[in-house]
């Protein structure tokens, strides 16, 4: 581990005791018939009467955190540890793309209107809005943000792999045969 990726571990981790001490919350209004409604983060022992930790988020921002600490990881590795693997250029702007993506993802995330909102098994949608600012009418909808922050994962690993530079040296006819014989010799001559 050098240093650069040490950086990246400690501010993952600083990350991470953030989140934890500041959940987001949603508020149980009366006047909105119990139906939870975004009401923000606070800090983790004064959280404001008649909230509800809002648990679906949480974990999807400690995922985003965790992603992205070993998105920093691979793009901060030094010469030493690739072990002759190497990140083509097209892959690491795969993996920039990824970072950027989930953390869009979660600053603007999809909501949903409290007077749309049901008991059905498909949520509404009204939209994405900036996640700090006014959203005490709209609730998250956390099924739409985790497929969304499935196929930024998905698409990237695809990206990736379609980027990846070849792994070996293409041999031509001649020299796979000569390479063939050698070894052959070589299987003879040990017995």
């Amino acid at each position: 581990m050098n240093r650069q990726q040490a950086i990246v571990l400690w501010a993952a981790a600083a990350n991470l005791a953030l989140a934890l001490a500041f959940p987001p919350y949603d508020y149980l209004s009366l006047a909105h018939g119990y139906v939870p409604t975004f009401a923000g983060f606070h800090f983790v022992g004064s959280a404001p009467a008649g909230s509800l930790l809002n648990h679906n988020f949480l974990i999807l921002e400690e995922i985003v955190i965790l992603i992205n600490a070993g998105i920093a990881w691979l793009l901060l590795r030094d010469a030493a540890s690739r072990r002759g693997r190497r990140i083509s250029r097209g892959q690491r702007s795969v993996l920039w793309l990824i970072a950027i993506n989930l953390v869009l993802i979660l600053l603007f995330p999809p909501f949903e209107n409290y007077f749309a909102i049901s008991k059905a098994t498909l949520p509404s949608f009204d939209g994405f809005y900036f996640l700090f600012g006014d959203n005490a009418q709209r609730q998250i909808v956390s099924p739409l943000l985790y497929i969304e922050v499935a196929l930024v994962l998905a698409n990237g690993g695809l990206l990736w792999l379609l980027f990846a530079e070849g792994r070996g040296a293409r041999l031509s006819a001649a020299q796979k045969r000569a390479l063939a014989e050698s070894l052959r010799e070589q299987q003879q001559g040990k017995k």
